[in-house]
Formats: structure tokens, C-alpha cells, sequence
């Protein structure tokens, strides 16, 4: 275990809902690339808050959809009363949260992070007050939007200088049919956002495979399929000391 740090995690929600897909629906949180880190978070006995860097959010589309929303998931969604919902209801505002607090900061994401995540100074101050204070930084789907805004301290650079990343594939922008709208409202894929900022860009065999990967301090996965195995992946981090 990390003695030092704080058995807490704090998860970053996107604040950004723009209809952008072909069919004008909007994007914003990706529902269990949130939900399935708070799951496995709170199960390793976490205290886990959320926050977006304005206090608000909406649901992405797609993630209400089979088969992204199904099953267990699906009831979560439409219980008010879990605890991860009910936290939902009371988003905090990034700005509101203090400083060294926590242990760990996990930026779930839908394509609305491409938005809003490299502009968000407040969610990156905490991850960069997590990161510089010996903790972990995680990030799933499109979460790595934000980790060219996260600075190392010692380096004066992105915290992704030099890592290993995952994240969304080309591949699967595709399937949503959406990569020409990112690139008329040019926001930078993930592959892009990651080798800009010094990292090495990981991919998985296919867009929708369950993919993560552990590089130092930094954990990310590749799409929804991925945010259990990589909030596992912290927690065996935070557990045995930041040795994977």
C-alpha cells in the first residue's frame, strides 16, 4: 500500500454535451467509463468523489444504447439512490475541490472530453497536484485528451512525456462516424493528443477489445470495454506501492 497517499480517488467527468454525431445526438459522459472505475474503486475500499470542471455534465447517447448500457449497468442507471448516481446528482465543480486530498485521479471520458479536457485547468491542477504528490494518474476512451495540461513538476512537462498511453483508436471513430466532425471542429484524437504531448501510443488489436496498459505511475485503457481492467490495474499500483 502507498502509506503516504490518501485511500481516495477522485474521478473527472467531461462537462462538454454538443450534438455531434451524424444523427444530432449529443455527446458527454460515457456512462460506465465512469461507472465501471467507481465500481471497482469503492470495491478496494476508496472513498471516491466526482467532479467536471464546471459542476455539470449530460449523458453521451451512444453510452445509454445497447450494448453499451446493459444489464447490471442499465439498473444503476435507473436507480437515483446508487451511490454513483446520487453522486452524479451533485457533481462537484473542479475549482471546489481541495488540494491534496487524494491518492488517485481517474478522467473517464466520452468524445466530449476531446472538448473540454485540454481546456480544463481546474481538473488538471488536481491531476497534476495527484501526480506530483507521488500518485496516480488514470484515463480510459478519450480521457487522454487532458494529459498534455497535466504537468510533471520536476520536468516542467506533460506527465505523458515519455509513457507508454492507450486510448480510443482511429479504428473506432470511424465506426461512429465521426473522425471528418472532430476534425472540423478540430479537436485532436487521442492518438495525436498523446504523441503531442511525448508519449508512446499503444494500440489494442481492435477498436473494442479490453485493453490497458500500466506505465509508471500513468494507467489508461483503451474504450468502455476497458475502464474495469484499468481502474484493477490502479489499484494493484496504489496496493503494492506504485510496483506494478
Amino acid at each position: 500500500m502507498s502509506k503516504s497517499l490518501p485511500r481516495k480517488a477522485i474521478i473527472a467527468i467531461s462537462s462538454f454535451t454538443g450534438a455531434i454525431y451524424p444523427d444530432g445526438h449529443k455527446t458527454g459522459l460515457f456512462f460506465v467509463e465512469a461507472l465501471h472505475p467507481f465500481e471497482v474503486l469503492v470495491s478496494a475500499g476508496f472513498e471516491v468523489d466526482l467532479a467536471s470542471e464546471t459542476g455539470t455534465f449530460g449523458f453521451d447517447y451512444n453510452s445509454l444504447q445497447p450494448p453499451f448500457l446493459s444489464g447490471s449497468d442499465k439498473a444503476v442507471y435507473n436507480n437515483p439512490d446508487h451511490p454513483f448516481m446520487a453522486k452524479l446528482a451533485k457533481l462537484n465543480k473542479a475549482k471546489d475541490i481541495k488540494l491534496g486530498e487524494y491518492g488517485v485521479f481517474f478522467a473517464s471520458a466520452g468524445h466530449a472530453a476531446l472538448y473540454d479536457y485540454p481546456t480544463a485547468k481546474s481538473l488538471q491542477a488536481i491531476a497534476a497536484d495527484v501526480w506530483n504528490r507521488g500518485g496516480i494518474v488514470g484515463t480510459v476512451c478519450h480521457g487522454p485528451a487532458i494529459l498534455p495540461g497535466i504537468i510533471d513538476s520536476k520536468t516542467g512537462k506533460s506527465i505523458a512525456e515519455g509513457k507508454t498511453v492507450t486510448g480510443f483508436m482511429i479504428e473506432g471513430e470511424l465506426v461512429f462516424n465521426i473522425l471528418d466532425k472532430m476534425r472540423h471542429d478540430k479537436v485532436v484524437p487521442v492518438v495525436e493528443a498523446v504523441t503531442t504531448a511525448g508519449g508512446y501510443y499503444s494500440t489494442a488489436m481492435s477498436a473494442f477489445d479490453d485493453y490497458s496498459v500500466t506505465s509508471g505511475r500513468l494507467v489508461s485503457g483503451t474504450n468502455p470495454e476497458s475502464g474495469r481492467s484499468t481502474a484493477e490495474r490502479i489499484v494493484r499500483l496504489f496496493d503494492n506501492g506504485m510496483h506494478p
